[in-house]
C-alpha cells in the first residue's frame, strides 16, 4: 500500500506545478509516483454540478454552503476505487486537493474558522460516513491570496475552460480560505501538515516525502 500525501492550497497557488515536478524527483528517486487531482470536472457528475453551480446553474445549489460541500465530498467519494487502485499500484500517490479543501473553503464562506462547526462538520461525513483516507501528510502550499488570485486569473485569460468561478472571482473568499488552511494546519487537522512557502522548500519536502515512505 502506498503512502498518501495530499497537497492544498488557494485557487492558483501553483499545486499542479509543484505536484508535477516532485512527482518527477521521486520517479528520479526509483519510486513508483502517482496524483489525483479533484474536484474531478468532467469525470464525475457531482463535480461538474458543483462547477455549474458556480457559474450559475441549478437555481440556489451555489448559495448552500453544506450542499456544496456535499457535492465536492461525493466527488472525492466517486474516486474511491481508483484512489484504492493507485495507492497499491504506487509507492506514494499525491492528491491535487483533498478533503481540507472542503472544510476551508466552507468554514471561509461561513465565516468561521478552524474550530468551528463546519470543519467539525466535513470531517465527521468525508472521514467519517464516506469513510475516505486520511492523508499521511499534507502539505499546505502557503502564498498570499493576492498572488494566488493574479496567478489564477492570468490562467483563466489563457485558458477559456478555466475561467474564473464565484469562489475565485471573490477576493475575501479566498483571503478567509487561506486563513482558515494556516489554522488546520497549525492544529495537525487529521494527522500530520507541513507548509511549503517557497521553491527552497522542494528538497526538504522531497525528503520528507521519502522518509514517510520507508517508515
Amino acid at each position: 500500500m502506498g503512502v498518501l500525501i495530499a497537497v492544498e492550497g488557494l485557487d492558483g497557488a501553483g499545486k499542479r506545478t509543484l505536484i508535477d515536478g516532485v512527482i518527477a524527483e521521486l520517479s528520479g528517486k526509483g519510486l513508483r509516483a502517482d496524483s489525483l487531482a479533484f474536484p474531478q470536472y468532467g469525470h464525475s457528475i457531482h463535480a461538474d454540478l458543483a462547477a455549474e453551480a458556480l457559474r450559475g446553474a441549478h437555481g440556489d445549489l451555489a448559495a448552500s454552503i453544506n450542499a456544496m460541500a456535499i457535492m465536492f465530498a461525493l466527488d472525492r467519494a466517486d474516486a474511491a476505487a481508483e484512489l484504492s487502485n493507485s495507492l497499491d499500484a504506487n509507492d506514494i500517490v499525491i492528491l491535487d486537493r483533498w478533503v481540507a479543501s472542503n472544510a476551508a473553503y466552507s468554514a471561509a464562506r461561513a465565516e468561521q474558522d478552524a474550530d468551528g462547526e463546519i470543519v467539525s462538520w466535513v470531517g465527521d461525513l468525508e472521514f467519517g460516513r464516506l469513510a475516505l483516507p486520511v492523508p499521511e501528510l499534507t502539505v499546505l502550499l502557503d502564498i498570499p491570496a493576492e498572488v494566488a488570485a493574479e496567478r489564477a486569473r492570468r490562467r483563466g485569460e489563457l485558458d477559456g475552460t478555466r475561467a474564473l468561478d464565484a469562489y475565485e472571482r471573490d477576493g475575501g473568499l479566498q483571503r478567509r480560505t487561506g486563513e482558515v488552511y494556516r489554522e488546520l494546519a497549525d492544529r495537525d487537522w487529521f494527522g500530520r501538515w507541513w507548509t511549503y512557502r517557497s521553491d527552497d522548500d522542494r528538497p526538504a519536502l522531497l525528503t520528507l516525502c521519502t522518509e514517510i515512505h520507508a517508515g
